[in-house]
């Protein structure tokens, strides 16, 4: 990966990329594998012998967890990456072992809570490592690569939590996730002890002093947007398999590996082309893949084929939205990339958490054809957000 950079950029990113890219890979793919699995979790084979909106309210409370990230955001403006990134895996790594042993659902809510909350600041820190680094002109390149970790957290890491579960239990699989970020969390840490803390010059902000500084809010909106319009149908694709053509988990990871994928693509796009057409004009291109694609599944949701295609395709849009979104939060607010990052992502959870549960309520109501017109609902906020908040700090 030391190859993807050229030599203008400082030698601790290149040799990092690795590192911080294989970590952030365990960390999501722990967040990411209780939404597609809902069904199995609440199901009396494997899970609670629950309802899946009831499972769903638990995602829906850990997710508004995410009020509390621009607090972390602080947290990490005040002490060094290495402290914010090893307090940021140690608690996703109890959260996770909470899950994996929750006798009932308050235990796994308190698990998820704890994992969400501070994998969070795990991605706090490494954002703000990057930013004491990178130039802003450069970000998007970088913040692509490591973003590839999203990608390959469903299309490696939950897939394999899936067949796993298969064969096996949701539980172990939460375990065996739990092991894979406490190994990454001592390399990590030892690679970052070794490259040293930098003193890093204040970026220039996106936003200043004065009337533009109100406009800051549209870039939180429009992830707000972003993150609740990917997890309705992130939160009800597994259940939508489950329940209309009778998918297990083997098939649910099978469908999890090709959305990776898309993915995948997604991210090295943004790590190609972010910075080079303008990093609001990049979200607000992928949210607008993201409303037709939704639409279509939700008027071919009884075709197997095509939905799954309209589903990648929403997938690949809303990936390379947020992907392009990241260096815009770091930069909003001079000298404290962790402030940006953290209300924008704070906004972000919150909506994940808000769509979560009405978007569970949508599908038992009308399937995920309910899901997918509240998932073109918030593209559309995403795409007018930041085309306003462009269009603010351009004129």
């Amino acid at each position: 990966m030391r190859r993807l950079l050229d030599s203008s950029y400082d030698a601790a990113v290149r040799d990092n990329l690795l590192p911080f890219t294989l970590t952030r890979i365990a960390a999501n793919t722990c967040y990411r594998f209780a939404p597609p699995f809902i069904a199995i979790i609440a199901g009396n084979a494997q899970g609670f012998d629950v309802s899946i909106t009831r499972v769903g309210l638990v995602i829906s409370i850990s997710e508004l967890a995410g009020f509390l990230a621009p607090l972390l955001g602080t947290f990490v403006d005040r002490v060094s990456r290495r402290v914010s990134t090893a307090t940021g895996l140690f608690g996703s790594f109890i959260g996770i072992m909470m899950m994996a042993a929750a006798p009932n659902l308050v235990v796994l809510c308190v698990g998820l809570t704890l994992l969400n909350l501070l994998k969070s600041c795990f991605d706090l820190g490494m954002a703000a490592w990057i930013s004491d680094r990178v130039p802003y002109a450069q970000r998007g390149r970088v913040v692509g690569i490591t973003e590839t970790s999203w990608a390959l957290s469903l299309l490696l890491g939950v897939s394999a939590l899936g067949l796993i579960t298969a064969a096996t239990s949701w539980r172990i699989a939460c375990a065996l996730g739990g092991v894979a970020i406490a190994v990454c969390a001592f390399w990590l840490d030892h690679r970052i002890r070794v490259s040293g803390e930098v003193v890093a010059e204040p970026n220039t902000p996106l936003l200043v002093a004065g009337p533009a500084i109100t406009r800051a809010w549209l870039v939180p909106v429009s992830m707000f947007g972003l993150m609740g319009g990917s997890q309705c149908l992130f939160v009800t694709f597994g259940a939508w398999l489950a329940d209309d053509f009778n998918f297990g988990a083997s098939g649910i990871a099978a469908v999890g590996f090709a959305l990776g994928a898309g993915e995948l693509l997604s991210s090295i796009s943004s790590a190609k082309l972010t910075d080079r057409l303008g990093k609001e004009r990049s979200v607000a291109l992928g949210a607008a893949l993201m409303m037709p694609s939704a639409l279509v599944l939700a008027g071919f949701d009884s075709v197997l084929l095509i939905g799954l295609l309209a589903l990648a395709i929403f997938i690949v849009g809303f990936e390379y939205a947020v992907v392009s979104m990241l260096p815009i939060a770091t930069n909003l607010f001079a000298g404290a990339p962790g402030k940006g990052f953290g209300l924008v992502i704070g906004a972000g959870t919150f909506g994940r958490g808000v769509l979560t549960f009405i978007a569970t309520l949508l599908y038992e109501q009308f399937g995920v054809s309910g899901a997918s017109l509240a998932a073109i609902a918030c593209a559309a906020l995403s795409a007018t957000a930041i085309l306003l908040f462009n269009r603010g700090t351009n004129s």
